[in-house]
């Protein structure tokens, strides 16, 4: 019987959270890259950042507008910022909420003039596995917005539990099933034991479920909730608009750094091009976080 990596679920500490964050990382660049080879020739044009604005009233009217990111793409986050900003000043932004922040922690009742301090002691950031660097500027234009900020993420607390929940095995239909598992075989760099892989899709399954029902419970009429996460969790064959009901009206942008993948023309309603960030090894990294002792799998 394989052994847990402790990990694959609730990091507790700065360097298992740092892990845990390589994986998503890894995972998300897994999950776009098995969709890619079921591609239609059909898909959605790139859109260029600088039709950005024009292409976010495209995507209206939406009670939902999901935006898919790269985690360590900079100029992801800029495009998330501007849509703030954008649909706040339009007097249209519901609610944001983040993959990256927990479920249960929001900035609800903090005045606009908060400091980044109360607004990251109100969310329970993160820094570690999500630098403040890179999403403050996101969060604090909807703080000085009059806008909620809204944890959407399971919590680390209910990882266990999600882990063992085999309901979530019936969630999605057997292929797309199929392609989180593999997505997480090669997120992980082979070095999940392959008994792992049921329990930690059960988790995504459930991560993607905690952020649609939070964007659901912050919906308001004539408004769009604005979801952030990585680009894995807003597909619509895979992520979170699987857990909508049939009348929720949803949009999704996914940005991709450098040349874009094709997308399959169900997968989402626009594709946006962004810089390269510098190469970078995730798989090595995570290696070594892991050490030379790591599982293969199997």
């Amino acid at each position: 019987m394989h052994t847990q990596h402790p990990s694959t679920f609730a990091p507790s500490s700065a360097p298992a959270r740092g892990r845990w964050r390589a994986c998503t990382l890894a995972w998300a660049a897994a999950t776009a890259a098995a969709l890619s080879a079921c591609a239609s020739p059909e898909s959605s044009a790139p859109v260029s950042p600088a039709a950005w604005p024009a292409r976010l009233e495209a995507l209206l009217p939406a009670d939902v507008l999901l935006l898919g990111e790269k985690h360590d793409a900079p100029e992801h986050q800029r495009l998330q910022r501007e849509a703030v900003q954008w649909l706040a000043a339009r007097g249209q932004l519901a609610a944001l909420v983040l993959e990256m922040a927990e479920r249960g922690n929001g900035t609800t009742g903090l005045p606009r003039d908060a400091t980044p301090d109360q607004v990251q002691a109100a969310l329970q950031w993160k820094d570690a596995a999500w630098p403040w660097q890179a999403y403050g500027p996101v969060v604090m234009a909807a703080v000085a917005a009059g806008v909620p900020v809204l944890g959407g993420n399971l919590p680390r607390a209910d990882m266990r539990a999600a882990m063992g929940e085999s309901a979530w095995d019936r969630h999605l239909p057997a292929a797309a099933l199929q392609r989180q598992h593999e997505a997480l075989r090669e997120g992980h760099c082979g070095l999940l034991p392959e008994a792992q892989i049921a329990p930690m899709a059960r988790i995504q399954i459930a991560r993607d479920a905690s952020m649609a029902r939070t964007a659901r419970e912050a919906l308001r009429p004539g408004q769009t909730v604005l979801l952030v996460a990585g680009g894995g969790h807003v597909l619509r064959s895979l992520g979170v608009p699987t857990h909508w009901p049939s009348d929720l009206r949803s949009k999704v942008a996914l940005a991709q750094a450098g040349k874009a993948q094709e997308a399959i023309k169900n997968e989402a309603d626009a594709v946006i091009e962004t810089p390269a960030p510098p190469p970078r090894d995730h798989c090595a990294e995570l290696r070594q976080q892991w050490g030379q002792g790591a599982r293969t799998g199997g």
